[in-house]
């Protein structure tokens, strides 16, 4: 009988030998690889992990002690051994998160994926735990390139103030998040990470001192303790200790009985403790250690044997954006472009091996790489920042106060925006239009079509005086959708065959072809309707009143919050023109969406082609009915906005 099939808690760990352990972890390995291979998924962190997770259930007490995880795409191992082991649903809807999850599981405490925030978490936590006179325990693991985070050093700072308030920090060294980690803390850990001398010194040491009669082990652990000024000159981790933070390390993070030593000194120490661990991102698997971009850090469905793709991808949104911006770099000198510890997953690794010294990784610190990039656009270059739209609101504050109040021409490139869905509440890309809305001069491209992203790329990276914006979906790119005519700077996408049209339907980016689904199956109920796609959508085109006085009711449909997005800027551009025609918004709604199919998640919010029809006929039927009694002299109408 396998080992993990007896694994239904962390207590299950406790009675095991070392063999066992050993024997469990491959079984893990195994699972993951065979699993993860059907589902998709985070792989390579994961299989880095395996004996650190064990080590830490077998010397923490989950629930009670809190192990927090940074980021929580490393939790697998986790799930596995609290009792979660049917990955048959990963990420799919009914199935498990991919990250951790506060409804799956009382040993999951954060649902950490917005990595560098798990030591704030773990600070206010250590805190609590000292005001309430609980003997709790608190863990947090953070990677080392979530490190890269200033958050994370916001945390340090104050986690180091309290010498006698117990936190285990371990950090879970691979040498990479995704791509290899960049920086000068990377540059430290990696010196930490060669340096053996001064454990083959005290090894040597306590060898001959163990056969020292009497004064041996005495002189050993004395020396053990000397102040840090024998470790600084032997191994340079000094940094940690000058933050007063007691450092322990580097350990093999795949030897799970030096791991739980380790783990086990810092639990009893009684102060905040830094565990340094080295892990082996993708370990055990050769298709994982052989990919050199990201050690399989996420995967879709593959071939376990392979590592292969079951199913060839076509073209998707980010590529496109990645091949234009190697067009724009061999136009022009002055584009730049910046990513945040994600080259290859925002699409620049081609710009980066064709201009090396154009592009630069300033690590999982979206706040810092906004204002570099406002520093580069007043130094006379124009940059690219490309980010996942959920992530870029970590950054709102400098996009508003650095960028835009300095009228700096940066282009924002948002990707994976609006309904992501199998990463689930944390990564869909569901605010950005919303936010942004509030930014003077900021304007906002929202293309439709692979056609439209290259287009809009090269209109953004015109504008010298404000920040830009292109925002696109996230997977394959469909065929494009033509325009018919243009009004204004907006494409129309469908005539309406008549000069007194019911419907403006404005269509915003990638939702186009199910806008004109919309139109046609309002087009069988008599209603007649005119599609409409901005591309601008903020500020909203001047052309767009008069447009809509031509009609009997406007309807936006977007993929982002209805709380303050396009159709709430519309309503209000409208307003200002004093248009009184009511207007019927359909997007996402204001609250966190379970993790499910991009599919599954639309037609659970409502947000498809036959449900927008249905309220749309059932409007235009509710003015009729309105106009009518109107023409009766039986009552007035309003216009009403729903």
């Amino acid at each position: 009988m396998p080992l993990l099939t007896r694994i239904t808690g962390p207590r299950d760990l406790d009675r095991l030998s070392p063999e066992q352990l050993d024997q469990l972890a491959e079984e893990i390995r195994t699972f993951l690889v065979d699993a993860v291979s059907k589902t998709g998924g985070h792989l390579g962190p994961n299989l880095g992990v395996v004996e650190l997770t064990i080590a830490l259930h077998r010397v923490f007490d989950s629930p009670k002690d809190k192990v927090l995880w940074d980021t929580g795409h490393q939790s697998y191992v986790h799930k596995l051994l609290t009792g979660r082991q049917d990955f048959s649903k990963l990420k799919k809807k009914g199935g498990l998160s991919g990250y951790p999850s506060q409804a799956e599981s009382e040993h999951d405490v954060i649902e950490n994926s917005h990595a560098s925030t798990v030591l704030g978490w773990a600070d206010g936590l250590a805190k609590a735990n000292q005001l309430r006179k609980r003997d709790d325990h608190v863990v947090a693991v953070i990677g080392d390139g979530a490190l890269t985070g200033g958050m994370a050093w916001e945390a340090l700072n104050n986690i180091a103030e309290a010498k006698d308030r117990p936190l285990v920090i371990v950090v879970n060294d691979n040498e990479r998040s995704y791509a290899p980690t960049i920086g000068g803390l990377a540059n430290h850990l990696a010196t930490l990470r060669t340096t053996d001398g001064y454990e083959r010194f005290l090894t040597r040491t306590k060898e001959i001192l163990d056969r020292t009669p009497v004064v041996g082990k005495p002189l050993y652990e004395t020396l053990h303790g000397a102040k840090k000024g024998l470790k600084d000159f032997i191994a340079p981790q000094g940094m940690f200790e000058d933050l007063g933070l007691k450092y322990v390390g580097p350990i093999d993070g795949h030897d799970i009985e030096a791991l739980e030593s380790a783990l086990a000194r810092a639990k009893r120490f009684g102060g905040p403790v830094i565990v340094h661990c080295l892990t082996e991102k993708g370990r055990g698997y050769q298709p994982a250690l052989q990919d050199e971009a990201d050690r399989f850090h996420g995967i879709g469905p593959i071939h376990p044997d392979t590592g292969l793709p079951i199913k060839a991808s076509g073209a998707d949104w980010t590529s496109v954006f990645g091949d234009e911006m190697v067009e724009l770099g061999k136009e022009r000198e002055d584009i730049v472009a910046i990513t945040a510890a994600m080259l290859q997953p925002v699409g620049l690794k081609k710009f980066a091996d064709t201009f090396p010294d154009r592009i630069y990784d300033v690590g999982i610190a979206e706040q810092h790489g906004a204002v570099s990039a406002a520093g580069l656009a007043t130094g006379g270059v124009h940059p690219v920042f490309a980010v996942y739209a959920t992530f870029l609101n970590r950054a709102f504050d400098q996009v508003l106060m650095d960028v835009a109040l300095h009228k700096c021409g940066v282009t924002f490139v948002l990707d994976r925006a609006g309904v992501t869905g199998t990463d689930g509440a944390s990564h869909n890309g569901m605010w950005d239009m919303s936010i942004l809305q509030v930014v003077p001069g900021l304007r906002l491209a929202a293309p439709r079509d692979a056609d439209q992203v290259r287009a809009q790329l090269r209109e953004a990276v015109q504008v010298k005086d404000a920040p830009t914006v292109v925002r696109f979906s996230k997977g394959a790119v469909g065929p494009a959708v033509p325009a018919v005519g243009r009004v204004g700077g907006m494409d129309v996408l469908r005539e309406p065959g008549t000069d007194t049209p019911d419907v403006l339907l404005v269509s915003v980016g990638a939702l186009a072809p199910m806008c004109l689904e919309i139109a046609s199956l309002l087009d069988k109920q008599g209603i007649t309707t005119t599609v409409v796609d901005p591309r601008w959508v903020k500020p909203v085109d001047e052309a767009m009143a008069p447009l809509a006085e031509r009609h009997r009711v406007v309807v936006t449909v977007e993929d982002n919050s209805r709380v303050g997005g396009v159709g709430s800027a519309v309503a209000q551009a409208l307003r200002d023109a004093g248009v009184d025609v009511p207007l019927r918004d359909f997007g996402i709604p204001p609250r966190f969406l379970d993790h499910a199919s991009r599919a599954e998640v639309l037609a659970e919010i409502g947000l498809t082609a036959p449900d927008i029809a249905r309220q749309v006929t059932g409007l235009v039927s509710k003015l009729d009915g309105r106009f009518d009694r109107t023409a009766a002299g039986v009552d007035s109408v309003e216009p009403a906005r729903d």
